[in-house]
């Protein structure tokens, strides 16, 4: 009977994590605020020369040329925060966060907390073309790593914390609580436990409710399309097709600058002013490209821009986004993304008639973020919450889809994963259930195993088991009952022969261990574990606890089986015969 067996892991820590959860979300919604406030505060001060919060556009300014040296201004401050302070403040955030969930143990230092911010808000105020969600991915995560250092917590519910810190920066920043969540799910958190997912929701949840408290309330971009029929089934294709495309072509231009920039004969401090050049010459030329631009993204989204100033504005930003973000300087990605995937939707708005002309840029911008992340849950559902607009979901959800398996197919490897692999690290994001978990140990177990008698002396042992013929590295010790003493290698009975008399019962040496013990209803997974912490290769199999009765043994290669029925499951191609 298996009536123990439950379908999830879960006992009561997980009320703790989510205690800590609920503290981090509240905290992660004021440090998005702080990092919000902190772009507004530096785009005034580097366009406008005045000490203000108030939220304006970096394209309204008035210094003519010289607005070509305010990002190189802001990559030098940045590159010397990078070198003297921290160099995980380079880059976009998604990446260094993963780093660190999956080969950092969750640890995130404190001046991650504090220059990442810092950092984002001189470049993105200065006219960085970035967005604010990637370093407050970075700073809510460095948050939560922090607030999990004080508690005595594992590497894994250091993990949860972590990402219940960073989905909660996002949640606040762009009100998008449950596309958070699916960005823990599909990037972040590397598996679907609710031990992990339980306090993630929470962290989202309490952002959300608490995010009105400080920044604007409802969607960032408010849109309502009209209800699409059959006719647009091929649209989202051809859609998703060409976000996928564009995705790819961002990608791999990307890390081809990025390779140029460490072919330079400069330390890397410098390569933020160097690439703030571009950003400059850029901004001169299309004002409208420089800084976050979420009125911009309003803007097509809503069809307000002619075509060719949709087509001039979005290859400037491009370039600008590409170099800048090539040369390691502090900012994220999804709000270029989203501009160059709306952009995309103008442009298809204008060759497809008869149908709303403001889906195709909201569609399009999902696909492209889907492709570029590869997550498609994420963008269909963050594109959602963005626009508050449920009519556009089937498209959404079909051009993403699209897009994703384009880029699937297309690329080894995203944005989002990229760099650490350049660093020799590798990342597989494709999650199922451990094939251990799903075979118990009365499934592959040896059952009636060569069994030695505890009456038997150390030196008769050695002779008949441990000899020349030797069959197994270790074996069972039983009593006349079959009940287990414990287990015995060579290594131990050597130990005995040095400290005992070679005529002495080995059952009188002995004792079970119920630790080093396996029962039959217990998972492969469980054992793998087991045999692990403990560096043995066989475990015993007895009935019970009380009784001890032995039933078998299992062995390191029997957990191999399991991979046995995975591999016949996907690699067996087979044809049933219908009845």
């Amino acid at each position: 009977m298996r009536r123990h067996q439950r379908d999830f892991g879960l006992d009561r820590r997980v009320l703790f994590l989510a205690g800590i959860a609920v503290i981090i979300g509240g905290i992660s919604t004021v440090a998005a605020f702080v990092l919000l406030n902190l772009i507004h505060f530096f785009t005034n001060l580097f366009f406008f020369q005045t000490f203000s919060l108030a939220d304006r556009s970096p394209a309204t300014h008035t210094l003519g040329i010289v607005v070509v040296i305010v990002p190189v201004i802001g990559g030098l401050i940045v590159g010397l925060m990078a070198r003297f302070g921290s160099d995980k403040i380079r880059g976009h955030g998604i990446p260094e966060a993963i780093e660190a969930i999956l080969f950092g143990k969750s640890k995130m230092s404190g001046k991650v907390a504090v220059l990442k911010p810092l950092a984002s808000g001189i470049v993105i105020g200065s006219g960085g073309p970035f967005g604010a969600e990637g370093p407050i991915i970075m700073t809510g995560g460095a948050i939560g790593s922090l607030i999990a250092q004080h508690f005595h917590v594992s590497a894994a519910e250091r993990k949860t914390l972590l990402v219940a810190g960073a989905t909660a920066g996002m949640t606040a920043v762009f009100g998008t609580p449950v596309a958070a969540v699916l960005l823990a799910v599909e990037l972040l958190l590397f598996e679907w436990r609710p031990r992990s997912l339980l306090p993630v929701i929470l962290a989202c949840a309490v952002a959300g409710f608490a995010r009105p408290l400080l920044l604007e309330p409802g969607p960032l971009f408010p849109l309502h399309t009209d209800p699409v029929g059959l006719s647009a089934l091929l649209v989202c294709i051809v859609a998703g097709l060409l976000s996928g495309a564009l995705s790819s072509a961002m990608s791999m231009a990307l890390y081809w600058i990025e390779d140029r920039f460490h072919a330079l004969p400069l330390h890397w401090m410098w390569w933020p002013a160097l690439g703030a050049v571009a950003v400059g010459i850029g901004g001169y030329f299309e004002p409208r490209a420089l800084g976050v631009g979420y009125d911009v993204i309003a803007d097509l989204l809503n069809h307000h821009l002619a075509m060719s100033a949709v087509l001039a504005l979005l290859v400037v930003k491009a370039i600008i986004w590409v170099i800048a973000l090539g040369s390691g300087t502090s900012g994220g990605v999804l709000a270029p993304l989203l501009m160059l995937g709306a952009g995309l939707g103008t442009a298809i708005a204008y060759v497809v008639p008869g149908s709303d002309p403001t889906l195709w840029p909201l569609v399009c911008m999902a696909a492209v973020l889907s492709g570029v992340l590869g997550a498609p849950l994420t963008a269909a559902v963050f594109a959602l919450g963005l626009t508050g607009d449920f009519n556009a979901f089937l498209p959404l959800l079909l051009a993403t889809g699209i897009s994703y398996g384009f880029t699937v197919l297309v690329m080894r490897r995203s944005i989002m994963t990229e760099k650490i692999a350049r660093r020799g690290l590798h990342i597989y994001r494709e999650y199922s259930v451990d094939p251990q978990e799903r075979m118990f140990v009365e499934e592959v177990m040896t059952r009636e195993p060569v069994t030695i008698s505890a009456s038997l002396s150390l030196e008769e042992i050695a002779a008949v088991y441990f000899g020349a013929t030797q069959q197994h590295r270790a074996f069972p010790v039983c009593d006349n009952k079959g009940k287990l003493i414990g287990m015995l290698d060579r290594h131990t009975l050597l130990g005995h022969l040095d400290k005992h008399a070679a005529a002495t019962p080995v059952g009188e040496l002995l004792t079970s261990s119920t630790s080093l013990l396996a029962f039959s209803t217990e998972t492969c997974q469980s054992i793998a574990r087991r045999m692990a912490a403990h560096h043995v290769e066989r475990l015993p199999v007895v009935a019970d606890a009380s009784s001890l009765q032995l039933i078998g043994i299992v062995s390191r290669s029997d957990l191999v089986k399991p991979a046995h029925t995975v591999f016949h499951e996907e690699h067996v191609r087979e044809r049933l015969a219908q009845r």
